[in-house]
């Protein structure tokens, strides 16, 4: 298949190059489908999904504000409201079983170094830039997810680690996904393709360092 003839938003995953398919290896990941993660880590990295998600939602209210017609504005709306309904709702109940493995962990209640960097890179593009920058800033972590769990196949059976892999691999997470790319290969081209992809790839950094911060 030539470059030409794919959509725009598997181009930049391709330009990400090994920074994506690093998310794909990395350690935390591996030892979740193993079920050998110590369950403290676990904990911390959801401790910091639950400060990153609504960040994140802030972001994609944004792109709703910034959005060219009904249905940019719909789309970015409704995976706000997804964030915040049952992916928030979803790390809670993951952190309270975490919780119950580690419940001697240290971590203090506030948002890590890493975190705070993803963050503040998601509302600064969502702030500087248009609607198809905002989608290319968020699409790393929307798309990784899914991929990742449906690359990880059979994993051990865990209280915890098993429900995570089998949410983000389901059905359900692929339908939230896929309009998501749909619309970032139908938007509008920016002036410079070339700060698009720098726009994801450095989401993907941040993801990585998202799960290296857990690790």
């Amino acid at each position: 298949m030539t470059t030409t003839s794919i959509g725009r938003t598997e181009r930049l995953r391709r330009g990400a190059g090994e920074v994506w398919e690093s998310l794909f290896t990395h350690p935390f990941v591996q030892e979740m489908a193993a079920g050998t993660l110590p369950a403290v880590k676990f904990r911390f990295y959801v401790e910091q999904n639950i400060m990153y998600l609504p960040e994140l939602s802030r972001a994609m209210s944004m792109g709703a504000a910034k959005a060219r017609d009904l249905e940019e504005i719909a789309l970015f709306a409704a995976n706000a409201l997804q964030l915040i309904e049952v992916e928030v709702p979803t790390n809670r109940r993951l952190l309270e079983r975490a919780v119950e493995l580690a419940p001697d962990a240290d971590n203090p209640p506030v948002m890590a170094p890493a975190c705070a960097a993803y963050t503040s890179f998601l509302t600064s593009v969502a702030g500087r830039y248009g609607p198809t920058e905002i989608m290319a800033a968020i699409m790393p972590c929307a798309m990784s997810y899914g991929d990742i769990a449906r690359s990880l196949g059979e994993v051990a059976p865990h209280p915890i680690y098993s429900e995570w892999v089998g949410f983000f691999a389901s059905d359900d997470y692929a339908a939230v996904v896929a309009p998501l790319v749909e619309a970032l290969d139908a938007m509008p081209a920016p002036e410079d393709e070339t700060a698009l992809q720098d726009i994801f790839t450095t989401a993907a950094r941040f993801e990585r360092q998202f799960w290296d911060m857990g690790y």
